[in-house]
């Protein structure tokens, strides 16, 4: 319900150098700032990112990398993006962390970020956490008057006030506000200053809501919310997006005193800036345009051709307040201002050591391999005869193949291993140049930096190639079946996909894609529908019960080793989905094929705000302890002896991840229930799914 305000940047973006041998932060961040002044956000921010980023990662530039996180954050914040959000925080901390920068302001900006992303997605338990380390980081590296303080106590009052904090949520305000007006060198032109003020204004509404003094507290809020357009009209910010969040909180506080007239000529005003910002398509125009039309029903000045029935005011991602009296709480406004990623702080890090020389040819991975082939032959290739499709080309390495997970070793150089990538071209680009670029591929030096030529498997020729160029439909159809992912509404097309299938379509790395086609149709597979998720994490909760908790015991007693032995299988890959599922696919990916299952496990638990981290090591000691549970001595006419301490190890360790994972379906609010026998937990994790298709419930009995 108020605006993000991540101050302290320099404001820098510009175009990604082309080049894969240096990445130009400066020239990246003055033509992001270009594309958002210009308005053209909605529909070039996003390429231009998504390029910035593959060209930091190719040229190895961890600072640049870390600057592009960042503003991606950003980003995706402002288009209520909330998977791509946690995907890019969970980048972000991996990286800085791997950096070394701990203890630096670069890392101190990061955790603002990430904190404000997660609360912005609706995780405001990760978001407070994030927040509690920000300020610890922030007080020993940053100034008492750096604006980045100011940032991160306004930020953390939206927290409060969206977990129903709002006295706290106001002492966040007044000590950004105190920061800011001590800091400014001109605090009656500060733009900053007036996004303060306009919060402070919305959070006032939310205490008199509580407070027997309602009247003064509106009217304090009438005065922040009037000295915030002051400010910005002092400053000539009427035409920019943040101008448009001081008058939604205007006709919000106009809405809460009952004059309707008022709040229908702010709304109108702040819809007509949201407009000409971001067009029609964004969540603050839709929230905004609703608010407006309940503040004319509310004005009595409904429109003589709509007989629509009156809506509820609509909550934007970050509009969390109830309303238990509509006429005194008004609707929920937008925030324009989230609209704007380079609110988001920037971040100009270096890494703690100096880069590493490239990993020499007997230990290269395929994705490095990959990546440097293209560079050396693929890029020239593409830059030469086919210039005229060179920005709308994708290339990278996505699909099957153990080094398509980050997996392979030097075992994997025996089979469909050596130089090659991919590019991807949308339909009408391949049907003219497809077949020619695919000739120029083929005719590549087949060995490069010792490796190849390319040994392949039946499989992995033909239309199973896995590399080459490709149709991006064709592409994800050989992989999945579809051309591209499901709509939410079709989750029985979701349930026929299985994660290893899921897995397939989105590991890999896209090296480069400035167009953009390529990386939206894969995100697509990447953003299950929670719904989708929430079933499937049901019906791993029921074979886990079903296998672990029920059957398991029963075979072990009945002396059937074999029956105990599936049992346990059946329990390891029904936990290992579910540890996937509930870090969300969207940031980890999804769970691979059975080969690299514990790979990926072991991988995913040592990632910074990894769910149920330990779980991994439970089920590997499951499996270890299940032989001598399972078939102890009975091969050498033993009888069993011995295999009692086993079984009862085992049924310990069941029991022990079937508890944590009951305590992580309450942490994450996904059940209220404290029963640990699994099937249990289900109705409260399907209570949360809000279609109506019966594919997504168990069945009842």
């Amino acid at each position: 319900m108020q605006a993000d305000c991540a101050m302290g940047g320099d404001g820098k973006e510009d175009r990604v150098n082309d080049s894969t041998d240096a990445f130009d932060e400066d020239r990246f961040l003055a033509e992001l700032d270009a594309i958002f002044s210009s308005h053209r956000g909605a529909t070039d921010a996003e390429p231009s990112i998504l390029q910035a980023l593959a060209d930091a990662e190719n040229a190895g530039d961890d600072a640049g990398t870390l600057t592009v996180l960042n503003e991606a954050i950003g980003f995706y914040r402002s288009q209520g993006r909330n998977q791509d959000v946690q995907w890019m925080v969970q980048r972000a901390l991996e990286l800085g962390l791997r950096m070394g920068i701990t203890g630096t302001d670069a890392w101190t900006t990061t955790l603002i970020n990430a904190a404000t992303g997660m609360r912005a997605a609706g995780l405001h338990d990760q978001a407070e956490d994030l927040y509690k380390q920000a300020l610890e980081s922030a007080n020993a590296t940053l100034s008492p008057t750096d604006r980045r303080m100011a940032a991160l106590h306004n930020n953390l009052s939206m927290l409060y006030s969206e977990t129903g904090r709002p006295r706290q949520a106001l002492a966040e305000l007044r000590a950004a506000l105190d920061i800011l007006e001590s800091s400014s060198p001109d605090p009656d032109h500060d733009v900053d200053i007036a996004a303060t003020h306009a919060n402070m204004a919305l959070i006032l509404l939310d205490v008199a809501a509580q407070s027997s003094e309602s009247d003064e507290y509106l009217r304090q809020a009438d005065h922040h919310a009037l000295t915030a357009l002051s400010l910005y009209r002092a400053a000539g910010a009427e035409h920019e997006s943040h101008y448009a969040s001081a008058l939604a909180a205007m006709a919000q506080v106009s809405y809460a005193r009952g004059l309707f007239d008022d709040a229908v000529a702010f709304y109108g005003k702040a819809l007509a800036l949201i407009e000409e910002c971001y067009g029609t398509d964004a969540d603050s125009y839709r929230v905004t345009k609703q608010n407006l039309e309940d503040a004319r029903l509310r004005a009595g000045k409904r429109t003589p051709d709509d007989t629509s029935s009156p809506a509820p005011p609509v909550q934007s991602g970050d509009d969390r307040r109830r309303h238990d009296d509509a006429a005194a709480d008004g609707p929920d406004i937008p925030h324009p201002t989230d609209e704007v990623p380079h609110a988001t702080s920037r971040v100009h890090a270096s890494s703690a050591e100096p880069a590493a020389e490239p990993s020499a040819p007997s230990s290269i991975s395929g994705l490095d391999l990959s990546r440097r082939y293209w560079e050396a032959y693929g890029k020239p290739l593409l830059d030469g005869r086919y210039s005229r499709f060179r920005d709308r080309t994708a290339v990278g390495l996505v699909g099957h193949g153990s080094e398509c997970y980050g997996f392979d070793d030097d075992i994997s150089h025996d089979h469909d291993f050596g130089p090659g990538f991919c590019l991807w071209l949308t339909a009408e680009d391949y049907a003219v140049i497809g077949a020619d670029l695919q000739h120029d591929y083929e005719g590549l030096p087949e060995s490069f930096m010792g490796f190849g030529p390319r040994v392949r498997t039946p499989r992995a020729q033909g239309q199973g190639r896995r590399v080459g160029v490709f149709e991006i439909g064709d592409f994800f159809e050989s992989l999945t079946g579809l051309r591209e992912a499901p709509s939410a509404d079709k989750p029985h097309e979701w349930l026929m996909l299985d994660e290893p299938t899921l897995a397939a379509a989105t590991n890999g790395r896209v090296f480069r894609d400035p167009y953009g086609m390529f990386s939206r149709t894969r995100r697509g597979f990447m953003l299950m529908p929670d719904d989708v998720r929430l079933s499937l994490i049901s019906r791993r909760l029921g074979m886990m019960a079903q296998s672990g908790q029920y059957n398991l015991p029963r075979m072990l007693e009945r002396g059937d080793p074999a029956g105990a032995w599936l049992s346990i299988g059946q329990f390891v890959d029904a936990t290992s989905s579910l540890v996937f599922l509930l870090n969300n696919p969207a940031s980890v990916g999804y769970l691979p094929y059975y080969k690299w299952r514990f790979a990926a496990l072991r991988r995913l638990s040592k990632r910074m705000g990894s769910v149920l981290p330990q779980v991994a090591a439970g089920l590997e000691d499951i499996m270890r302890l299940s032989s001598a549970a399972c078939y102890a001595g009975v091969g050498f006419g033993e009888g069993g002896k011995g295999a009692s301490t086993s079984m009862a190890a085992v049924r310990k360790h069941v029991e022990d991840v079937c508890a944590d994972v009951a305590s992580e379906l309450r942490r994450e609010g996904l059940s209220e229930s404290t029963e640990t026998f699994l099937e249990w937990q289900r109705p409260y994790v399907e209570s949360r799914i809000t279609s109506d298709s019966p594919l997504l419930r168990s069945l009842e009995d």
